[in-house]
């Protein structure tokens, strides 16, 4: 039971170690990829496609800021400050602090810009997202057709790998054939020499074949973004792409193309955004309007409470003793003071808000004192509330503003020609893949011909040779005009999907 348990558990660490070179990032190569998977992984993990991804961000972050630019804009601040203590002057006249200062200050601010540019900005600003957004697209067309075009390579250098070992195959049969030719005397030592060249000639065509599918696949790892990884010889691509003639019509190309192009639809969106400039740049010569309102509020607080104690104490003081003068006066009167009592005040400290000896300030004087100058940082004087609103119109700029207007004309005229010229560029382009498809397609038709004649040929003689009447140079010769007849064929076929899938690139869209 021990041993079966054992035997149990090494079995699941042996199947659990894919999973685990996965998460560790060992790169594993499938063995099979579709074309829409590769397709997919390199929407994933292309750099150039993520690249361009990369723009739209910037570009939506652009279009919020325009939309927002048409409503207030909220600010708040504060700030504290320490004043020392001394003498300081001012205008010619000097003012003496004797405790330092501490205060505080917040301020909440609100302002409305209003004219007829920020209302223009928000739409082109969308017209530029667009043109980014349909840049985006144009990237996702280029990779897809890169990836397909590589796929494609891929299949041929497959394909041209077969015939290379059925050209083996060939070689070999020819060299058991010569020999046993010459085992009974029909044939001489020169022909199994030859077949044997043939052969061996045969094996290095089929290395070179199979290096040339390495890399191919290499390529297209590349491509997708990801590490080839190992196991690439085990690596079979599924997609089929069967030999079906594709007819298509140049008016209903240049529909699609017109309606689907990346290059032109974000052409036409920079077009757009260039004319929205030329309004906004003329949007300059009309008045705009600013309103402002704002709140603030301040705190003020001698770090040395002593010396507020002591400016009270003293003007106190000197109260009381003005209280004292004024009493003396009053009591010298020959005729009393119609106010109460004379007008005489009974206690004169009580009335500075000193305590009975007249030295010291009342306590209940002193703490008022100190809380009102415990304000730091936090209790706020508040300031009265403030709104402003003004007009501007500007009236002379020396004609900034009509070389703004200038440069957003030219600007929408190169937009204007740019998206023209890329029409005419498409339409040309549109001509030629349609008329390389046509081609590649006869071509195909032309090489099957020529592949099967060259077959045919390659039978006669080997019949020839078995019989007698024909000679080893004449074999070899047949075996060297398959293998080029049918590689020219391979090279046919897939020269004719590389055509559409560079079509279906120019229109925009795949067509079949």
């Amino acid at each position: 039971m021990t041993s079966r348990r054992a035997g149990c558990t090494l079995m699941l660490l042996l199947a659990g170690i894919p999973a685990l070179l996965v998460a560790q990032g060992v790169p594993t190569t499938p063995r099979q990829l579709a074309l829409p998977q590769a397709l997919e992984l390199a929407r994933r993990n292309s750099p150039t496609y993520r690249q361009a991804l990369n723009d739209a961000d910037p570009a939506a972050a652009a279009v919020r800021s325009a939309n927002w630019a048409r409503y207030p804009t909220v600010s708040a601040g504060s700030g504290v400050t320490y004043t020392g203590s001394g003498k300081s002057s001012f205008n010619g006249t000097v003012f003496s602090q004797g405790s330092p200062i501490v205060s505080s200050s917040y301020r909440l601010s609100a302002n409305w810009d209003l004219s007829a540019r920020n209302f223009i900005g928000s739409a082109q600003s969308k017209a530029q997202q667009r043109a980014t957004e349909e840049n985006i697209t144009g990237a996702g067309v280029s990779l897809t057709q890169t990836v397909t075009s590589q796929y494609l390579t891929v299949l041929r250098a497959a394909a041209t790998v077969a015939v290379a070992r059925q050209q083996v195959l060939r070689n070999q049969d020819f060299l058991d054939l010569a020999k046993a030719r010459n085992q009974v005397g029909q044939a001489t030592i020169l022909d199994v020499r030859q077949a044997e060249v043939a052969r061996t000639r045969a094996d290095v065509q089929l290395l070179r074949a199979r290096q040339s599918e390495t890399d191919a696949k290499i390529e297209l790892f590349r491509l997708m973004g990801v590490p080839a990884g190992d196991g690439l010889d085990s690596l079979a691509l599924s997609e089929a792409f069967p030999l079906v003639e594709a007819k298509f019509d140049i008016n209903q190309l240049r529909a699609l193309a017109l309606a689907h192009n990346p290059s032109l639809r974000a052409l036409d969106a920079q077009s757009d955004a260039a004319r929205l400039g030329v309004r906004s740049a003329r949007s300059e010569f009309l008045p705009s309007l600013s309103i402002s309102t704002g709140l603030s509020g301040y705190t003020q607080q001698y770090t040395d409470v002593n010396a507020l104690l002591t400016n009270r104490l003293s003007g106190a003081q000197g109260s009381a003793a003005n209280c004292q003068f004024q009493n003396g006066i009053l009591q010298r009167l020959t005729t009393p003071h119609p106010a109460p009592n004379g007008g005489i005040i009974a206690d004169c400290n009580a009335y500075a808000g000193l305590d009975a000896t007249g030295a010291a300030l009342q306590p209940d004087v002193a703490q008022a004192i100190r809380s009102g100058n415990s304000l730091f940082p936090f209790s706020f004087t508040r300031q009265p509330l403030s709104v402003s609103a003004s007009v501007s119109l500007p009236l002379w700029d020396g004609f900034s503003r009509s070389t703004r207007v200038s440069q957003a004309r030219a600007t929408e005229d190169d937009a204007r020609e740019a998206f023209r010229a890329q029409g005419l560029a498409v339409d040309g382009q549109l001509q030629s893949r349609l008329l390389a498809v046509r081609t590649s397609w006869q071509a195909a038709q032309i090489q099957d011909l020529n592949r099967n004649g060259a077959g045919e040929q390659l039978r006669l003689a080997k019949e020839k040779y078995r019989i007698g009447n024909g000679s080893a140079l004449e074999v070899a010769d047949a075996q060297n005009a398959v293998t080029q007849a049918e590689a020219d064929y391979v090279t046919a076929v897939y020269d004719y999907h590389l055509a559409v899938v560079g079509l279906e690139a120019v229109v925009g869209r795949p067509l079949r």
